[in-house]
């Protein structure tokens, strides 16, 4: 019996990833789980704040993410996930779900000065994502989320794109790369 695909699409903050992940679920017509979308979702349930001293709720994101995976991959369904995964926190779990799963890894690369000016765009263009992101505490502390990443680095099939300008590869090899068996 074949595994489900589990295409996981990775890179810092502000690297296109969650845009790239949406477009590639579309093309391929595989559902996609953005670690951001739930915990936006478990925000809005609770009606609080992101605070970032809050370990309690980002384990529970964490937790639930990977159990909403590890539903999808036990029910046999290929799926993307979406998450600017730090090897040394996400690895280990990723490691696991290699025996249910075919893996593949999208990393979004960018210049750390454009993904820092994309981080200040967007925290303009959307004020409301302190509430779910804390944004604003990175920006007033003269750091930004786009400072520390360290992309995840395992032994499977790994494509970086470079998110730029348009995609380098092309959209259309980075939707082979996905679909490949």
């Amino acid at each position: 019996m074949n595994k489900p695909s589990l295409i996981v699409v990775t890179g810092r903050p502000a690297s296109g990833k969650t845009t790239l992940a949406h477009l590639l679920a579309k093309e391929i017509n595989y559902p996609l789980v953005a670690r951001d979308e739930l915990k936006e979702g478990y925000i809005n349930t609770l009606g609080i704040q992101h605070d970032p001293f809050d370990n309690e709720a980002a384990l529970h994101i964490y937790h639930s993410f990977f159990e909403v995976i590890d539903l999808l991959m036990a029910k046999n369904i290929s799926l993307i996930v979406e998450a600017a995964f730090q090897d040394h926190l996400w690895k280990p779990q990723l490691l696991r779900l290699g025996d249910k799963a075919e893996i593949r890894i999208i990393i979004c690369t960018i210049e750390l000065d454009l993904a820092k000016a994309r981080f200040k765009d967007r925290l303009l263009a959307n004020p409301d994502r302190h509430k779910f992101h804390g944004d604003n505490q990175h920006k007033e502390s003269g750091g930004l989320q786009t400072d520390a990443y360290v992309p995840i680095n395992m032994d499977v099939p790994t494509l970086r794109v470079d998110t730029t300008q348009d995609y380098k590869p092309g959209f259309l090899q980075i939707v082979e790369f996905a679909r490949r068996r």
